[in-house]
């Protein structure tokens, strides 16, 4: 059967070929949109949880980049005995020179430690500290305009997450000057054995307009987390159906064109059920060689995209391999849907009609 097949393949060569670029690009976008989109979420998750076991910002706020929290709650926090360390960061972002936008960090002096120096020395006041892919960009390596402020450079860093190798770090006091606000967020590592969710409930008391998560519950209940996700899922989705579309076309006409082959073997004796499976054995083979073809390309496309300078760190995509076992899945999938619909159409017409020529 699987020799049969492979012929047949070789036999109709052109649209085997139209199949194949056709699985390939469908599996391709639903590789690079899901895996860029994991990318910016794990990003964003390690830079939070980087830091911290417990997050704190502004109750009933839907993206941190708009919550101002008290940083003076800071020191009635660390009064509780289960806490260990806390430090505050505002988040925001900038335009820098031609670069259209850039995120901008202000940091408690005690989180400067997160970004490793490459060059020179932390900020001090009226100072910041450049992120590599961004400073390797910039024309003037010895200041910065941030919004209507210039600070010098005092250092440049590096880190694995993308997000802030491709940012500027300051002190945290210039970013409440710049941005109109206290703190973004409040993290805090309690001690091994604190109970999280008593000390949750001991910070929240502290004031009504906060609210306190811990760090794996705020991943997990983003919302633009969720918005990703969902447009990531969607636009898969169309890509699929695009794909399939393309399959039940082009196996239609292939098929069509192998009415004579098919009507011979239904003379002879061939059953429904082996042409059948036949023409979905040729399918999944193509589905399998082109998921492995749009696994190489997409990897290569995010490797370019991890590696160039035109993309400061910002977009970054991983694929793991739960995400290679689902597109695995939807690639065979793709295939066989593509191809048995046409194929149970051939198969059930009197043979007579199929060596006479008649239309399927």
């Amino acid at each position: 059967m699987l020799s049969m097949s492979l012929k047949a393949l070789k036999a109709n060569r052109l649209k085997t070929t139209l199949i194949y670029i056709s699985l390939i690009f469908s599996i391709t976008s639903i590789f690079l949109i899901s895996s860029i989109s994991n990318g910016v979420i794990s990003m964003y998750s390690n830079m939070l949880k980087s830091d911290g076991d417990i997050i704190i910002t502004q109750a009933k706020i839907s993206d941190t980049f708009f919550s101002n929290v008290d940083i003076n709650l800071i020191k009635k926090i660390e009064e509780f005995p289960e806490v260990q360390k806390t430090s505050a960061i505002i988040v925001g972002a900038s335009p820098v020179e031609s670069l259209p936008i850039v995120a901008v960090y202000g940091v408690t002096s005690n989180r400067f430690f997160n970004y490793k120096l490459i060059q020179g020395s932390y900020p001090k006041e009226n100072e910041v500290l450049v992120g590599k892919s961004i400073y390797q960009s910039l024309k003037n390596k010895k200041s910065i305009q941030i919004a209507n402020k210039e600070f010098l450079i005092s250092g440049v860093y590096k880190s694995e997450i993308g997000f802030e190798n491709g940012g500027v770090v300051l002190n945290i006091f210039d970013a409440s000057t710049i941005f109109n606000k206290s703190a973004s967020m409040i993290m805090i590592n309690s001690k091994i054995e604190a109970n999280l969710k008593k000390l949750i409930s001991k910070i929240e008391a502290l004031s009504s307009t906060i609210e306190a998560k811990s760090t794996q519950n705020f991943v997990d209940n983003y919302n633009q987390f969720k918005i990703i996700k969902t447009s990531s899922n969607l636009i898969g989705l169309i890509s699929f159906c695009m794909g399939l579309l393309g399959i039940v076309s082009i196996m239609s006409i292939t098929i069509n064109q192998r009415k004579t082959e098919f009507g011979i073997k239904r003379a002879i004796g061939i059953s429904t059920k082996k042409i059948v499976t036949q023409i979905i054995l040729e399918s999944s083979i193509l589905g399998l060689f082109s998921f492995i073809s749009a696994f190489f390309i997409s990897w290569s496309i995010l490797y370019f995209i991890k590696s160039s300078s035109l993309f400061h760190g910002y977009v970054n995509g991983e694929i793991s391999s739960t995400l290679a076992l689902y597109l695995f899945i939807c690639s065979i999938s793709m295939a066989v849907l593509g191809s048995i619909i046409p194929a149970l159409n051939a198969s059930k017409v009197d043979p007579i009609i199929l060596m006479q020529g008649d239309k399927i």
